[in-house]
């Protein structure tokens, strides 16, 4: 009956499900939407926004390439879902680099009492600030000062009603949260935000800015069940790392 017990080994190994070549491996490797930010290179302040919606064992494109604006640096290794990789520039707060590698997307937020969104949604009041005080034990946290006290927020420079306490300024109008250094390492970078740009022209402080047009189609689009992740890397590193992280092929900027 041996032929039989081969027989059947083969059928099942024929019935079994596809698996995206490199993505067992990866803790991404269940994510079915990908937002993808590419770059020139390490220190490019620029790039381009590519949306992809996992069908099957592929990796299809949601939307049109749409341009970007990241760290006035450029950009360099953040603390995400990756490894930690041989090469390249390690971020560091106040480097004014975007972190690099894959990403969870976390809650979004904005000036409005809610948005067009199925991620959880976080309005902001002009006591709420994200502390970018390494020492401090809410680091890399959003937090209401009402709740935390004003001693607590002592330093940080990064009030999420920038309207309020920056002159007008819109860009967390609307955004959400890119899950870089979950951990809270002291050092290593905090608050990082997808978040709306001042201009085609102006770079970040270590945040990803788009349109807004952009910004709220990437909201409706985004659906957490799917377990969404960002990933952000310079073409080189893509070109390296695209089979074994499972990511889409490469594409040509437009």
């Amino acid at each position: 009956m041996r032929w039989l017990s081969a027989l059947l080994a083969v059928s099942l190994a024929a019935c079994a499900p596809s698996v995206m070549p490199g993505t067992a491996a990866v803790p991404w490797h269940d994510a079915q939407q990908l937002v993808l930010v590419t770059v020139a290179d390490w220190d490019v302040d620029h790039g381009t926004l590519r949306t992809y919606e996992r069908d099957g064992d592929s990796w299809l494109e949601a939307a049109s390439p749409q341009p970007v604006e990241i760290g006035r640096e450029g950009s360099a290794w953040g603390l995400g879902l990756h490894d930690a990789q041989p090469e390249g520039p390690t971020k560091r707060e106040g480097d004014g680099r975007s972190p690099a590698g894959v990403f969870t997307i976390g809650e979004a937020f904005g000036y409005a009492a809610g948005a067009q969104t199925a991620l959880p949604y976080a309005p902001m009041q002009a006591s709420s600030y994200c502390i970018d005080v390494s020492d401090s034990p809410l680091y890399n946290r959003i937090v209401d000062s009402r709740e935390v006290g004003e001693p607590a927020i002592a330093g940080s420079t990064e009030p999420m009603r920038r309207d309020l306490h920056a002159d007008g300024d819109l860009r967390y109008r609307l955004g959400f949260v890119i899950e870089h250094n979950r951990a809270a390492t002291p050092g290593a970078g905090s608050c990082i935000f997808a978040h709306l740009w001042k201009s085609p022209t102006t770079a970040t402080a270590g945040c990803t800015a788009m349109d807004d047009a952009v910004m709220e189609s990437l909201l409706a689009w985004l659906r957490p069940e799917r377990k969404p992740v960002f990933v952000l890397l310079p073409d080189a590193e893509y070109a390296r790392l695209q089979a074994p992280w499972g990511l889409p092929a490469m594409a040509a900027a437009p």
